[in-house]
This record gives structure tokens, sequence and C-alpha cells, in this order.
């Protein structure tokens, strides 16, 4: 008859302990610092949503006839009344025309000071056409030379000769 004869180490791993002596799980440095970033992302998606609800329910209170505001719609309008209890609001987009719009959809308040030029600082200008560029830098051409590169090879120039 044959006899089975367990050799230590599968009896070590059978109870779970370290063949090293130490008994208990290893520890594992990289599972730490896993655990401890996953706590810091819950934690962090945690604090974000309650700011948004926070700002949210500010936006709500400050929401008060007379109050200029943008949906998330993008329509810009201003509040004429607001229906609290069935969380609507009536707003004028432009005159005698209004809309009703849930509250949610109200995404901003808008602040007529921030549209407003800052006093004291020059207007820069944009122009339309690359042409007006030109005219903006004094009319003079930045890629002038002396007629012997690669780029200067245009139709209606003498080319130089090889």
């Amino acid at each position: 008859m044959t006899q089975l004869i367990a050799s230590p180490t599968v009896s070590l791993v059978a109870e779970g302990a370290n063949p090293e002596g130490g008994g208990g799980l290893p520890f594992d440095p990289f599972l730490l610092i896993m655990l401890a970033i996953f706590a810091l992302l819950i934690f962090s998606m945690f604090r974000r949503s309650k700011k948004a609800q926070q700002q949210q329910q500010q936006l709500h209170q400050s929401l008060a006839p007379g109050v200029e505001v943008m949906t998330t719609m993008g329509l810009f309008g201003t509040i004429l009344s607001v229906d609290k209890e069935e969380n609507k609001a009536v707003i004028e987009i432009s005159p005698g025309n209004t809309a009703t719009v849930h509250l949610q959809a109200i995404g901003k308040a808008v602040d007529p000071a921030a549209g407003a030029a800052v006093v004291g600082e020059p207007e820069t200008t944009v122009p339309d056409s690359p042409a007006g560029l030109e005219e903006t830098n004094g009319g003079t051409d930045r890629h002038e030379t002396d007629g012997n590169g690669p780029d200067d090879q245009r139709p209606g120039t003498d080319r130089p000769s090889a």
C-alpha cells in the first residue's frame, strides 16, 4: 500500500501561512496604494456632487423676477415669474416672446457687469480677412527676401538661374 506523505510546503499553504514563518497574509504595498487611491477618488466624487448641489440650490434661491438668466440650451432671457411648487419659470426671451421652462433648465444667472468692457483698456479688433491683416501690420510684407529662395519662385517673378 502506498502512503501519501504531505510535504511541509503543502501544509503551510493549506494553513495560509508564509513559508518564512511569519503568520498571516503577506504585506503588499501596491494593494495598499491602490486602496488609498480608490478611497480618494470616491471622496472627490462625493465632494464634487455636493458642491454642484449647493451651487444649484443657491441659483434657485436667487431666481426672482427681473434676473437675467441663461438656460442650459443657451437661451438668454429675463425672468418674469417663478412657480417653485411646479418647478417652472416664465422667461422673456425677446420683447413680447416668453417661454416657460423647468427650473433645472436654467443654467446660470447672467451678471450684466461681466459683459461690460473694462474702462481704460483699448479695444482690439480682429480683421475679417487676411487682407485686413496686412492693413493692421502697416501694409508691410513680412516675406520679403532677396529672390533667391525656393519660396520666391512664384508666377510672375523672375526665377534665378540655376
